[in-house]
């Protein structure tokens, strides 16, 4: 079972994994009402290295970012969740609307984003590289996101 840390915290470990070789993969995520679809990448996150960090947005940024209606499920159960993941080792709340401070700041080996976005967009992709690391991107499961589950439950409610 994961946890759930602070960054200073996280910061005070990676020099650990460092000196032990470990190859830390980072990646960051609403996970808004956790379904297979995040499960199934979380999966490929977590084969790409030794230990799987994920940046998770705060529930002011969600709001920001996806509307005043999110999150479903609000920032410490989503956390909670995600570190009660066999594949996750570490959860860290951040607040901004990326998760480039915490790239920044933990430089990552390996990091991850879902196949939707284009290594050039990939924000911290100049950190990790300059750094000697990886970006990769995973493909998503088809029909499988928080939006189209949202659209059910209010297709399902209206009837």
């Amino acid at each position: 079972m994961g946890e759930v840390i602070v960054l200073s915290n996280l910061l005070r470990l990676r020099g650990q994994w460092k000196f032990f070789g470990k190859k830390v993969v980072f990646t960051n995520g609403c996970f808004d009402i956790l379904h297979r679809g995040h499960v199934d990448y979380l999966l490929k996150a977590k084969s790409l290295g030794d230990i799987l960090v994920v940046g998770l947005n705060d529930d002011a940024s969600v709001g920001r970012l996806k509307g005043p209606q999110r999150p479903i499920v609000e920032q410490q159960d989503r956390a909670d969740i995600l570190a009660a993941l066999k594949c996750v080792d570490f959860v860290c709340l951040f607040s901004e609307d990326t998760p480039y401070e915490i790239i920044k700041a933990l430089v990552p080996d390996v990091l991850v984003k879902g196949a939707d976005w284009p290594i050039d967009k990939v924000v911290g992709r100049d950190v990790v590289e300059s750094a000697g690391g990886s970006v990769q991107t995973i493909e998503f499961l088809p029909n499988r996101s928080t939006s189209n589950i949202i659209a059910k439950i209010a297709r399902t409610v209206k009837q």
